[in-house]
């Protein structure tokens, strides 16, 4: 297949292109840089200059393929309500341009807002007060009935690996700021983790085989306690492991307060019976003990 991919030199696409390349599939990344083109070049992949925001490169992209796969986002928390809308409007663009083809379009989607006190399922429906990303999905999800093989990717809210510089990597900068190694109440609120090698083979696998309409799970480990991840923190700095009050969260953690209390375990069993995708890369907590992490924060 050709495959464009947006957001294909960032953390995840940099990992999604190697693994559709490896398949035999062609890739044509989005890139907004120089320097982003030139990874795209260096990994085997062909180039589509442009931007979320450029939206006649983004169906030009699409119009020249046989299937999508949308990572790029703007993950500016400050602006968290346009991003969403930027996002949707990109979408919305990919989309026209794959109606009628029945080609598939996977985006990348999140986790917050689905279910408190129990493990998500896909089969969960996400609130939109609390996740303006929901609007994104809804729109892709839509694209079924235009003839558009599309599926959601509800992606772990921390997806790890070397080269991760999102809440891990935030966290252990905190901690190292602060002089100590923080969570919030009890730390037993749980996050799901994927690492990112198992994240681009299920983007891959979804390309290939995901029905239209569908909502999937990148999820390896269903819940890790925060308290425990602190624990690694602390342990490998040599810090204290210390709670933070609900109060002081947002002082202690800046903007990582507002998301860091969320207990949002999830399950990905229907997705791996649906696509035949079994995790087999290391868990979060063992990744973060491997020191690659804190050897980049260090820098």
């Amino acid at each position: 297949m050709r495959v464009f991919v947006t957001g294909a030199s960032g953390f995840i696409g940099s990992a999604v292109v190697p693994e559709l390349l490896a398949a035999g599939h062609q890739v044509t990344g989005l890139a907004r840089s120089d320097a982003s083109a030139a990874a795209l070049i260096a990994a085997g992949a062909e180039v589509q200059r442009g931007t979320l925001d450029d939206l006649g490169s983004l169906q030009a992209g699409a119009q020249a393929s046989d299937g999508v796969i949308h990572l790029a986002y703007n993950h500016d928390f400050s602006q968290y309500e346009a991003a969403a809308h930027t996002d949707r409007q990109a979408i919305e663009a990919l989309g026209s341009a794959l109606a009628g083809s029945d080609r598939p379009l996977v985006i990348a989607s999140g986790m917050l807002g689905l279910v408190s006190g129990r493990a998500a399922t896909e089969q969960d429906l996400p609130d939109g007060a609390t996740n303006p990303r929901v609007a994104s999905a809804q729109a892709t999800l839509a694209l079924a009935e235009r003839a558009v093989r599309s599926s959601v990717m509800r992606l772990s809210p921390t997806v790890h690996g070397e080269g991760d510089s999102g809440f891990m990597a935030v966290l252990i900068s905190i901690a190292r700021q602060k002089g100590v190694s923080g969570f919030i109440g009890d730390g037993s609120n749980r996050w799901p983790a994927v690492h990112r090698l198992d994240a681009a083979q299920l983007f891959r696998l979804a390309l290939e085989h995901a029905p239209a309409g569908s909502v999937l799970h990148a999820v390896a480990d269903e819940g890790v306690p925060i308290r425990a991840i602190a624990e690694v923190i602390g342990n490998t700095l040599n810090l204290p492991v210390v709670s933070v009050s609900a109060d002081a969260a947002a002082e202690h953690f800046g903007w990582l307060g507002r998301f860091l209390a969320a207990d949002i375990p999830a399950s990905s069993t229907l997705t791996q019976e649906l696509l035949n995708w079994h995790p087999t890369h290391v868990g979060l907590l063992d990744d973060l003990q491997q020191g690659h992490y804190f050897a980049a924060a260090s820098v």
